[in-house]
């Protein structure tokens, strides 16, 4: 009697909602979805989020890194599974979005200062 134990992978949720539903829907039903500062941000740049989305689009099946400036920018459901290169201000932070990103900015996830190591009492703060 040796049965075999099937691990299922544990299914992932967004506001009631599974992510394969999510990527099915449209930017502005989603937007419905996230908290208040999203919402206004991701209804206000549609036509940059959708001009973003559609370039992952392109470039990924040509398997390219997509570099961005823009750190403002909202996580929707159709940029999942993309890699992103986020500008930090001094070079491109390598990106690869999860379900775990949605609704967040795409600047959270490079950060902009590196942590100070400090040393013995008398010496200076070094930089990694």
């Amino acid at each position: 009697m040796a049965e075999k134990l099937v691990k299922k992978s544990k299914e992932v949720f967004y506001r009631g909602k599974n992510v394969s539903e999510l990527v099915n829907l449209d930017t502005r039903e989603f937007a419905k979805l996230v908290k208040s500062r999203a919402r206004r941000a991701i209804l206000r740049n549609y036509d940059v989020i959708e001009q973003f989305v559609k370039k992952c689009g392109v470039r990924n099946k040509k398997n390219k890194l997509i570099k961005t400036h823009d750190r403002a920018l909202v996580i929707v459901p159709k940029m999942i599974g993309k890699i992103v290169g986020i500008h930090n201000g001094k070079e491109f932070v390598k990106i690869t979005i999860v379900d775990e990103m949605l609704g967040h900015r795409l600047g959270e996830f490079s950060p902009t200062r590196k942590i100070a190591k400090h040393t013995t009492v008398g010496k200076r703060a070094v930089k990694p």
